[in-house]
């Protein structure tokens, strides 16, 4: 094996994949990536998150594993000892793995050791995220309980006091990443894991930021009058909690640019990494991977945030850039080519001269990379909720549903024993999506006339063949990963 190239994985919360300049999106200030894709990289247009939730997705990335493989499909379902993860492999294969930023990985309970050499905790205290968002302290921003406010996640300007920029975790990380390659190990190659807080809501930043977004190019806003057909009960429900139905069009459009904003600001942290790889002489070294978990619906459909059992493509579509080492093949650009995240995993190991001893359903993106192909998945698949009586299974439990937590109507939805939190699986192509729903309609979009998935054509008898193909699709793609066989094989007899 030749010599192992570093490993960058740069991972923001809540992306979405349609907030990239590269991709065509005019209000989008995405500079440094837009570069790193002209210049180094190959950018996924048509990536796939596996579950449109922090812990589910996370598992399934770092492990190459679909959450129905061993149930990891809850927040409160990490990975266990015995299993596979990323970090782990890398780790025992040589490199030394820094982990800085959140978790949504393993139970703190068994300790970050087996994993990292380092879980990064800045020298200096961060100051809270978001200004102590979570709780609606400073100016109070969630407004009265029974206001429009109090579950809209919208925060807006970050007071700095004065500072260059609010000083909170990510940017501790992000300082903390840069002075290890600043000074790296001598004898191991680095794995650098950021799994960053931005641009996860509450929707607040820095007024320098927010002042670089041009709020005239935001593309058009999916309205809530353009639906019709059977849409998820889910999507209901949380309108009428969260309350912002008579929010104006001017209003929203606040709370896009201050998400957009967010983004720029993860984009020049990202930028600054990159700098320290080239002044290090290192980045012709490094491997790359810029990914999000899922997406957020940031005023589509008249929602914030996201929700655990519903597969819109700002909820399941990410970001997915990669930068191969020099020695390995590249063609940057913008690839149209359909890949999930699960593929993180089978990427990482092939660039680092690794072969995985246990199954996974990860495929390699090398030769995409490359440009030796522009095909590699003929769909796609995402999946959540939960069957009735799985109580285990809420993604709020064991909340008390107490109404102050800002989570409060994405809890009440996921606990009800209604339709809401039904468990349904998403399969997708390049041109439609067939979404299964245990309690309540199926759906079926024709992604080239209806990109907003606004109309719901699951009864339209012009697409039958199209549905019964898609639901032959699932359960094949079930068959082929409804579990793993571990590769040691146990002895039947005693010798």
């Amino acid at each position: 094996m030749g010599k192992q190239p570093h490993i960058i994985l740069f991972n923001p919360d809540q992306w979405r994949g349609d907030v990239l300049g590269h991709m065509g999106n005019p209000a989008a200030v995405t500079t440094n990536l837009d570069a790193m894709v002209n210049e180094d990289a190959v950018s996924f247009r048509n990536a796939f998150c596996q579950n449109p939730v922090c812990t589910p997705s996370r598992c399934s990335f770092m492990s190459g594993w679909y959450p129905h493989v061993r149930g990891h499909r809850t927040m409160y379902h990490m990975m266990k000892p015995d299993e596979p993860v990323l970090l782990q492999t890398l780790k025992d294969a040589g490199y030394y793995v820094w982990w800085g930023g959140k978790n949504d990985l393993i139970p703190p309970s068994t300790g970050f050791e087996p994993y990292c050499d380092v879980k990064y905790v800045p020298k200096q205290a961060p100051r809270p995220m978001f200004g102590g968002a979570f709780e609606g302290t400073g100016n109070n921003w969630r407004g009265a309980p029974d206001s429009d406010t109090y579950y809209s996640f919208f925060v807006g300007e970050l007071d700095t006091g004065g500072e260059s920029h609010y000083y909170d975790s990510d940017w501790a990380n992000i300082q903390g990443a840069i002075e290890l390659i600043q000074n790296p190990p001598t004898d191991k190659p680095l794995c650098i894991y950021l799994p960053i807080l931005y641009p996860h809501p509450p929707y607040a930043v820095e007024r320098a930021w927010y002042d670089r977004i041009d709020k005239s190019l935001l593309p058009e806003r999916i309205d809530t009058k353009t639906l019709s057909g059977s849409k998820p009960s889910i999507l209901t429900g949380l309108r009428d909690l969260y309350r912002m139905e008579n929010w104006s069009e001017e209003r929203w459009t606040e709370l896009r640019a201050t998400y957009y904003a967010m983004c720029a600001r993860v984009d020049y942290q990202f930028g600054l990494l990159m700098e320290a790889l080239k002044q290090a002489g290192i980045y012709d070294d490094t491997a790359v991977f810029f990914f999000s978990d899922h997406g957020d619906f940031t005023g589509d459909y008249g929602l914030v945030e996201k929700n655990q059992n519903t597969f819109e493509d700002c909820l399941t579509r990410v970001p997915f850039i990669v930068k191969p080492p020099a020695a390995e093949a590249a063609q940057p650009r913008v690839s149209d080519a359909l890949v999930e995240l699960v593929d993180l995993t089978a990427t990482v190991q092939q660039y680092a001269g690794l072969t995985p001893n246990y199954t996974h359903f990860g495929k390699s993106l090398a030769s995409l990379v490359a440009g030796e192909t522009e095909t590699h998945r003929d769909a796609v698949f995402c999946e959540g909720g939960r069957l009735h009586g799985e109580t285990h299974c809420n993604e709020s439990a064991p909340a008390n549903g107490d109404p102050s937590m800002l989570y409060w109507p994405r809890g009440e939805m996921q606990r009800s024993e209604g339709p809401e939190h039904t468990k349904a699986a998403m399969v997708r192509t390049h041109r439609y999506k067939y979404v299964r729903r245990f309690y309540e309609q199926d759906e079926l979009y024709d992604l080239a006339n209806d990109p907003g998935e606004t109309t719901n054509r699951i009864e339209d008898a012009e697409l039958a063949s199209i549905r019964d193909e898609l639901r032959e699709r699932m359960l094949t793609f079930y068959m082929e990963t409804c579990d793993v066989v571990p590769h040691g094989r146990d002895a039947r007899e005693k010798k």
